[in-house]
């Protein structure tokens, strides 16, 4: 599962890009010299070319493509906590008590998080089932 602060720091990468994009803004197209290049122009055409792939590939993408990345995060989350603790255990002088426990954390909160979507999803199962024909 994506963690809540990623999404923060994508929003803050594209404010970053934005601004950038704003400074770099230069001249028209008109009032360029031949062999200039306008680099808001670029910009811009990269950035429709990733939305465009973007939203082929959010089409192409099943729900479970996403659930299955989903639970693979939360194994790797799991298995990054194991080996941290396994390391701390075994006196490994570059692991630090406070990695542990952040790893632990991260590893419960994103196990319980997939817990309640599955929850839900085999509650809306059964609402289905459950309709008449």
């Amino acid at each position: 599962m994506s963690e809540p602060t990623n999404r923060v720091d994508i929003n803050r990468v594209l404010m970053q890009m934005r601004e950038m994009r704003g400074q770099i803004q230069g001249p028209s197209a008109q009032d360029l010299a031949p062999g200039q290049v306008n680099f808001a122009s670029v910009l811009d055409a990269a950035q429709r070319s990733d939305m465009v792939s973007a939203g082929g590939a959010s089409e192409r993408s099943s729900f479970s493509d996403l659930l299955k990345q989903a639970v693979d995060s939360v194994n790797e989350t799991q298995t990054r906590s194991s080996e941290l603790q396994t390391a701390y255990e075994l006196g490994d002088r570059n692991v630090d008590i406070t990695q542990v426990m952040i790893q632990m954390q991260k590893a419960s909160v994103s196990f319980e998080a997939m817990t309640q979507v599955r929850n839900r999803l085999v509650s809306a199962y059964q609402d289905i089932m459950n309709m008449p024909l």
